[in-house]
C-alpha cells in the first residue's frame, strides 16, 4: 500500500480525534480512586480501561469500516487488513490505580503492519507527541529532537519496571545499568516521550504487548531515535515482548551489544 501524505493527514486527524475522546473520558477520572481489577497476568485493569477501548472502536467502526483493530482489552479484529489501528486505552494502568501522572492512551496506526502514525497523550500533563513517518515529530505541536549521548557513562537509561524482566532476561538490564549514569524506572510510556524530546538517552523494557510499543516507533524516529527489539529489528505488530531505544544510532548499537553479550 502507497503512502500519501493526503492519506497521513487524513489518519492523523483522526487519530487526534481518538487521542480527545480518550482524554474527554480520562482526564476527569484522574483524581478519583479507581474501582481495579486484576488480570490473570497480575496485571490490572479498570472499567476506564474497557470504556475508553470501547468508545475509540466504535469511532474507527463507523469511519473506517474496512480497517483492522487490535486493543489490549478487546483484542484485534481484521487483523488482516493493510491498515490496522492499535489501542492502548490506559498504558501505565499501575500508576493511574496509583496517581502517578505518567500513564496516558497510546494510538498508533500500521500500514502493512508497521506503525506509521503513533499519537501519546497525556491528560494530567497535558501533553501529546505525535509521530508520523517522514515527518518531524512534535509535542503538543512543537518539533523535538532526541539528544545526542556521546558515551554510555553519561546516559539516563529508563526502563518501565525492573520486576518485568525474568531471570534470564535480568542481565541485559544488569548490563545497561552498570554502564550507564543514571537509571529512572517506572515512567511508563512517558518514558518513550521524553527520549523522543531529548531528556534521556536509552529505554530497555520487556513483558510488552504490540499496543504497548506501536506508538513509539513514528515518534521516535521523526525525533531521530529508533526502538527495536532485542535482535536491532525496527519494531512492526510481529515484534516480541523485549524492546531496546535509543535517541541516537551509534549509541543503540553499542547498547545493544552490551545486550546481546549479557544474554549469550
Amino acid at each position: 500500500m502507497t503512502l500519501r501524505a493526503a492519506q497521513l493527514d487524513e489518519w492523523l486527524g483522526f487519530a487526534r480525534t481518538l487521542a480527545d475522546e480518550a482524554r474527554a473520558i480520562l482526564g476527569p477520572a484522574a483524581a478519583l480512586r479507581p474501582e481495579v481489577e486484576v488480570k490473570a497476568d497480575k496485571s490490572f485493569v479498570t472499567a476506564l480501561d474497557a470504556q475508553i477501548e470501547r468508545r475509540l472502536r466504535e469511532l474507527i467502526t463507523h469511519r473506517y469500516p474496512q480497517h483492522g483493530i487490535l486493543g489490549e482489552e478487546e483484542g484485534g479484529s481484521q487483523l488482516g487488513a493493510d491498515v490496522v489501528w492499535i489501542l492502548d486505552p490506559i498504558d501505565g494502568t499501575a500508576p493511574f490505580v496509583a496517581g502517578v501522572p505518567v500513564f496516558g492512551t497510546l494510538i498508533s496506526l500500521a500500514v502493512n503492519r508497521v506503525p506509521v502514525i503513533g499519537v501519546m497523550d497525556f491528560p494530567v500533563t497535558a501533553q501529546r507527541w505525535e509521530g508520523v513517518t517522514g515527518r518531524a515529530t512534535t509535542l503538543n505541536g512543537a518539533a523535538v529532537r532526541t539528544r545526542a549521548c556521546d558515551d554510555l557513562a553519561r546516559a539516563i537509561l529508563t526502563s518501565s519496571n525492573p520486576d518485568f524482566f525474568s531471570e534470564p532476561e535480568r542481565p541485559a538490564l544488569e548490563a545497561l545499568r552498570s554502564r550507564t549514569a543514571w537509571r529512572i524506572y517506572g515512567g511508563c510510556c512517558m518514558s518513550y516521550g521524553l527520549l523522543a524530546s531529548g531528556r534521556t538517552d536509552l529505554a530497555i523494557d520487556t513483558g510488552f504487548k504490540v499496543y504497548d510499543y506501536a506508538a513509539f516507533r513514528p515518534v521516535l524516529e521523526g525525533a531521530g531515535g529508533l526502538i527495536t527489539d532485542w535482535e536491532g529489528r525496527p519494531v512492526t505488530m510481529d515484534s516480541g515482548a523485549q524492546v531496546l531505544s535509543a535517541g541516537d544510532a551509534a549509541r543503540h548499537r553499542e547498547a545493544l551489544d552490551l545486550v546481546q553479550h549479557a544474554l549469550a
